[in-house]
């Protein structure tokens, strides 16, 4: 029987952490907005209210990925075909973090506009954030896409 890695939590993976970071680091650390800032300014408590409970929901959304991807490879891991790979497992994570910043930076910032990367900055200023943020995801999913390219190779050829 082939031996394979679990893709799915990997991604899965990547995707909650991409979510993690973006809530605790540009939510709650630097403050540089919040899940429906732009739609919903902070300049009172029922609008910092408003938004710290949509941070909550946005929280249990990524929690939800990494659960999924723990219950993935936990099922996997009690399967004897499963591949252990330090490199599948970085390249997948990758992958996930990647397509989670592309996704939200697309989605929530630019299409539905609930909030920018850095609401701080001067708003002029706030495309040049959400575009960095758009490179930023590309570059990992891309980057990741190669390693796990790299990879499969790599197994393929043992």
């Amino acid at each position: 029987m082939e031996k394979r890695f679990p893709v799915a939590a990997g991604v899965l993976f990547g995707l909650g952490l991409g979510g993690f970071f973006d809530g605790i680091v540009l939510h709650q650390v630097l403050q540089w907005h919040h899940m429906l800032s732009s739609w919903y300014p902070i300049r009172d408590l029922e609008s910092l209210e408003l938004n710290t409970l949509w941070d909550g929901i946005f929280h249990s959304a990524t929690y939800v990925f990494v659960v999924l991807g723990l219950f993935i490879l936990w099922r996997s891991a009690h399967r004897r075909h499963l591949y252990w790979s330090n490199r599948y497992l970085v390249a997948t994570m990758l992958i996930g973090f990647g397509a989670f910043n592309v996704v939200e930076g697309l989605v929530n910032h630019q299409l539905l506009g609930l909030h920018h990367v850095n609401e701080t900055a001067p708003r002029s200023q706030w495309i040049y954030w959400d575009l960095g943020f758009l490179l930023w995801g590309a570059a990992m999913l891309v980057g990741g896409w190669l390693l796990l390219r790299s990879a499969r190779r790599r197994t393929e050829s043992a």
